[in-house]
């Protein structure tokens, strides 16, 4: 009896430690009760992950480590164990799954429930079979050709997400951490945007968060690099990045002995007004439809504007998209987006080397597997 009282009460420690009384507020419904399927007990995640086996990792980052497991209704889910949580992490993980939970989009990641209990918190996640884009771009199978169509699809299903998240839900979400690290597959191919640990709700009346500038290297939007002011463009800045890399295949900052440090963004944009795009599309981008790939790749530049203001919301980037789909039935571009906007060529070089590895900047997040967060 003493023995499970300690247990018990240790339970009671962790829940109130990882935030589980905020938690439990914010996911009180409009009727005063708490949505306890979102509330996993320790004993059951034990059990469907094996106790925690090693065989059952399917991924470990700066965040954490995530295990496939088995509920005892049979779902498979992925258990997301963070890393040592200090309040700034617990924060993050509180807005992730209060965010999530008012989320319903098939592109999106669907958060099943989260577990408090423990020493460090658990987030359940539907299963997403097939891994990250980062892994299908950059580490391409032979047997699975990454064509031109799935390239597309994917642009398209992204940007439907982002397009829902900040003009659609009840209240504008800023994802703030787009990147292809953080793009799904499921079984079909089919894009979910994942990780909203830094994610933000905006009141509609509000254009911008003034924060602490946070971003990935290689996807950060310039304007809110001198601003301090995330907006809905700069989701659409780093979007544009991930378009490049579907258009590409290249990760978002060159390691090459001649292009150390240097941004993809800043090379395309550079082969863009050289004529020279043709010379870095992937080879499986260069079998499509080249009046869809140069719409795509206009998209691209706007999406990189240097000036947020000049960039196209989300909505029409959505829409931009949809019309390539169009185009072969059509047998004319009709981008419907205007002439292409470039970057003026000493703030876009500027830009370029404050970007570089070599950056006089401190990194205080935990890097990824891919590519290293960088809070400045």
């Amino acid at each position: 009896m003493i023995k499970r009282r300690n247990k018990i009460k240790l339970k009671e420690k962790y829940f109130k430690q990882n935030g589980g009384l905020l938690l439990k507020q914010q996911l009180t419904t409009f009727d005063g009760s708490v949505d306890t399927r979102k509330l996993f007990n320790s004993k059951e995640l034990d059990k469907a992950t094996d106790h925690f086996n090693i065989d059952r990792i399917l991924g470990q980052g700066g965040q954490g480590t995530v295990y496939k497991g088995m509920l005892a209704d049979g779902r498979i889910v992925a258990v997301k164990k963070s890393k040592a949580v200090d309040k700034a992490k617990l924060q993050e993980f509180i807005n992730e799954v209060v965010i999530l939970s008012q989320i319903n989009h098939r592109n999106v990641v669907k958060l099943l429930g989260c577990c408090l209990e423990t020493e460090v918190p658990l987030l359940v996640y539907e299963f997403i079979q097939n891994g990250t884009l980062f892994h299908y771009l950059h580490d391409q199978n032979e047997n699975l050709p990454f064509t031109w169509d799935m390239r597309l699809r994917i642009a398209i299903e992204i940007a439907g997400a982002l397009s829902y998240l900040h003009s659609s839900a009840s209240i504008p979400i800023y994802h703030r951490d787009i990147k292809t690290s953080n793009i799904l597959l499921d079984d079909k191919y089919r894009a979910k945007v994942a990780d909203f640990g830094t994610s933000r709700s905006i009141p509609i009346d509000d254009t911008h968060l003034t924060t602490k500038v946070q971003g990935t290297l290689g996807y950060f939007d310039p304007d809110y690099f001198q601003s301090n002011q995330f907006t809905d463009k700069s989701d659409i800045y780093s979007f544009g990045v991930v378009l490049v890399e579907l258009l590409t295949g290249q990760k978002p900052i060159f390691s090459t002995m001649t292009e150390e440090g240097r941004s993809l963004a800043s090379y395309f944009i550079n082969s863009m007004e050289e004529n020279k795009v043709c010379d870095i599309l992937d080879a499986q981008v260069k079998l499509g439809k080249e009046e869809e790939i140069m719409v795509m790749a206009n998209l691209a530049i706007r999406c990189l504007n240097l000036q947020g203001k000049q960039r196209p919301t989300m909505r029409e980037v959505a829409m931009e998209l949809e019309r390539i789909r169009t185009l072969e039935k059509n047998n004319s571009v009709q981008p419907g987006a205007g002439n292409l906007v470039y970057w003026d060529q000493e703030l876009f070089e500027a830009w370029d080397g404050s970007t570089s590895t070599g950056s006089t900047f401190n990194s205080t997040s935990t890097p990824s597997t891919d590519t290293k967060p960088l809070l400045f």
